[in-house]
């Protein structure tokens, strides 16, 4: 019985939930604009922040003492922005960048404090609801301990144990000794707190009064020992800092970025709604609806939990308009399939939501997991993508699963029930993807052999590296150039002045930044030799007639520290493990979770071959792009694994194996095409019209998601034939 009341009322409700979203992202719900699109945090490669450089008091520091403080400050920083960057500039400076941040002293405020970490006496603290730590009395700071390390003793009874050696100042020595002597005959703790959080809290046992103490007992590993040990460290800023230059500064990839990435992103998403209604028509329609929804939903979510959006943050958004088409597609295929079956339109959209769900929670969660693993272990670039790819997995799948769904049974409510509005799936003919699937392999085999090859070439060449680092992990100059008051920096400008550091420099690897309140850039590139210096700053002086003591230059670290690009490596690689045992899991197979994860592989090599061909400049947007075509694969991947498992039944032989596979790779086929279309829109128009940054990260993109369609239907489905006939050839030995 068909109630057109409700139905109505459900897409009037759907309909003002979009307008209200529409309209907070567009205007703001209070005269401060309250969660409309303009305060949304942005990075510093979209829209500036604050810039500080510090310099060390000490004349002469060790790198040790450097790198620690770089650390801490990192830290510190990223209480403001988990995008924030902090590198070291010449032999004792530190540069640190905040995304978003305005106020120059604010920031200069709670960076230079003299120490965030804290020893507080156990009866002088107390916890609040939410179990953080209280207090107003502290034994001792961090500016009071020398130094931390991890180590190994022996216990009472002879065996090793994992300990930290914490060794204090005189003046810190003093403190701890007042407070262990107070301690001692209770056995009371002392907590150790950084930044709020609690690291340690050891018992004393008896009085330390030589500045020397050891925490042991509670580490079962020597990297848990290590690992307080470092936090210790980091809280203990071993380095006295003076603030030499504070500046706000702006957009390192320009106005220009912006304006065309949101150009691109508006015609890719009319492209993508185009081609769902000419080709799913009416649920084509509802998907649209849905999909809008997401994106004012998506960015009500960023205001709202105030997180900072960069370029690879964008990538996240633009992988999970991806997949939300991609529910949809899964959807729709599965309602004309039933249509073809012969059952009625109203039983054919049960039926497609309920048999599309296994592939759409599974194909999700395995990207979610990533995501979460990412935000844990990740730092910087990692920690933001991951946090917009998180949000945008939850809220796709609630639109495609939720929301579509409500639209299509309101849309039949409504009386538009006709099959002819919603299609009937063609019988395809079945093609033999197994019997080809030797070339598919020798095609892959060919293009990682390649990749290796490459990259072994760009080893031994002037390169000097297996792929062409850029700034973010190589490090390099900046130059402030101060031009003079009549000087305009519009756009044509620092699009000269990026020609002549590219020319000169022989790399496009240039970042041009405006400094607020100063008719001054700030540009970032490549390290050059005395020679080419020379040349520029000779170039600048005729080109723009700045004043050659206007051109200052210093050298700055690498933005991705050794720790980040660990950090990064062992995200991925943890992520990667996770989705191997959650599809184990849910397919009772780990040739499934085996074939998965040896695919994902292969994206990542065929997209290394790219950059390390294209010497495409590897940056902080290398790890995004990365990271969005292993989520994007393995959502394709799950989607053929599902069906291949619906219809596995009691087959047994290989021969009824590999039809099995055939026709399931065949039946989802359409699926993979379409979704493979409406994601490569969006990112085309990204390479198309974006500036040259913009384009060295879609240009990838793009490859990799071709590559994820290819190895989804070429070699996941394949792989697992050949895995599971080789199990079968054991099992018969």
């Amino acid at each position: 019985m068909k109630d057109k009341r409700k139905g109505l009322l459900q897409i009037i409700l759907v309909i003002a939930v979009i307008i209200f979203c529409g309209y907070t992202t567009l205007v703001g719900l209070t005269k401060h604009h309250t969660g409309s699109a303009q305060n949304i945090r942005l990075g510093l490669d979209l829209a500036g922040g604050v810039s500080i450089t510090y310099e060390t008091v000490k004349d002469n520091p060790t790198q040790t003492e450097m790198n620690d403080t770089i650390r801490k400050m990192q830290k510190r920083a990223e209480v403001y922005s988990t995008e924030s960057s902090v590198v070291q500039e010449g032999n004792n400076r530190v540069v640190i960048d905040i995304p978003g941040a305005e106020d120059a002293d604010e920031v200069l405020k709670a960076m230079g404090k003299a120490g965030a970490l804290e020893f507080v006496a156990e009866d002088d603290i107390t916890f609040d609801d939410n179990g953080k730590p209280k207090y107003d009395k502290v034994v001792c700071t961090g500016s009071d301990v020398k130094n931390s390390q991890a180590g190994t003793s022996q216990d009472t009874m002879k065996n090793k144990e994992y300990v930290v050696d914490l060794t204090f100042t005189d003046k810190g020595a003093k403190k701890f000794a007042d407070a262990t002597a107070e301690a001692a005959p209770s056995h009371k703790r002392i907590y150790i707190i950084y930044d709020g959080e609690i690291l340690s809290e050891p018992t004393v046992e008896s009085e330390i009064t030589d500045g020397k103490a050891q925490i042991s007992g509670s580490f079962t590993t020597y990297e848990e020992a290590d690992e307080l040990a470092s936090g210790i460290r980091i809280g203990a800023l071993p380095l006295e800092l003076k603030e030499i230059q504070s500046q706000v500064v702006g957009a390192q990839l320009g106005q220009d970025a912006i304006q065309t990435s949101l150009l691109a992103g508006a015609i890719g998403f009319a492209l993508v709604v185009i081609f769902m209604l000419i080709f799913y028509r009416l649920p084509g329609l509802a998907a649209s609806i849905a999909l809008l929804m997401y994106l004012v939903v998506m960015l009500v979510s960023l205001n709202v939990l105030n997180i900072t959006l960069t370029l690879p943050g964008v990538a996240g958004i633009i992988l999970n308009i991806g997949m939300a088409v991609d529910a949809n597609v899964i959807i729709f295929t599965r309602i004309k399939e039933e249509l073809a079956k012969g059952k009625s339109v109203q039983t054919s959209i049960k039926l497609g939501f309920e048999k599309a769900l296994s592939a759409i929670v599974d194909g999700n969660v395995t990207t979610l997991i990533a995501a979460a693993i990412l935000y844990l272990k990740g730092s910087g670039t990692v920690k933001g993508f991951a946090t917009t790819l998180a949000i945008g997995i939850i809220l796709s799948m609630f639109t495609a699963l939720f929301i579509t769904r409500i639209l299509l049974k309101a849309m039949y409510a409504l009386g538009v029930d006709d099959v002819k509005y919603f299609g009937i799936e063609k019988q395809r003919k079945t093609i033999d993807f197994v019997k080809h699937r030797v070339k598919f392999f020798i095609i892959s085999g060919a293009l990682i052999v390649a990749c290796f090859a490459v990259m072994i070439w760009n080893q031994s060449s002037r390169i000097g590296n297996i792929l062409n680092y850029g700034l973010d992990f190589l490090g390099g100059t900046t130059y402030n150039i101060t031009f003079d008051a009549g000087q305009k920096l519009d756009g044509d400008l620092k699009r000269d002045v990026e020609k002549i550091f590219s020319d000169i420099s022989g790399s496009n690897d240039v970042v041009i930044s405006d400094v607020s309140g100063a008719n001054q850039l700030s540009v970032k590139t490549v390290e050059m030799t005395d020679a080419q210096r020379a040349e520029l700053t000779s170039t600048l002086v005729k080109t723009f007639d700045v004043k050659e003591s206007n051109i200052q230059w210093q050298s700055i670290s690498a933005a991705v520290s050794d720790e980040m690009k660990q950090d990064a490596i062992v995200a991925v690689v943890i992520a990667a493990i996770c989705m191997l045992l959650y599809i184990w899991f849910r397919f009772k197979d780990i040739m499934f979770a085996g074939s998965a994860v040896l695919a994902l592989l292969h994206d990542v090599l065929v997209v290394l071959l790219l950059y390390a061909v294209s010497k495409i400049s590897v940056g902080n947007t290398f790890i995004a792009c990365m990271l969005t075509i292993v989520g994007y694969s393995i959502n394709a991947t799950i989607v053929i694994f599902d069906r291949i498992r619906e219809n596995l039944g009691g087959k047994r032989n290989k021969e009824a194996i590999a039809n099995l596979v055939n026709e399931s790779i065949t039946q989802t086929l359409s699926r993979s095409i379409n979704t493979s279309l409406t994601t490569f829109f969006m990112v085309f128009m990204l390479a198309l019209l974006g500036v040259d940054s913009v384009k060295d990260f879609a240009i990838p993109l793009l490859v990799g998601i071709v590559c994820g369609a290819y190895s989804s239907v070429c070699i996941t489905g394949t792989l697992w034939y050949s895995l599971k006939c080789l199990r079968i050839k054991k099992k018969a030995a």
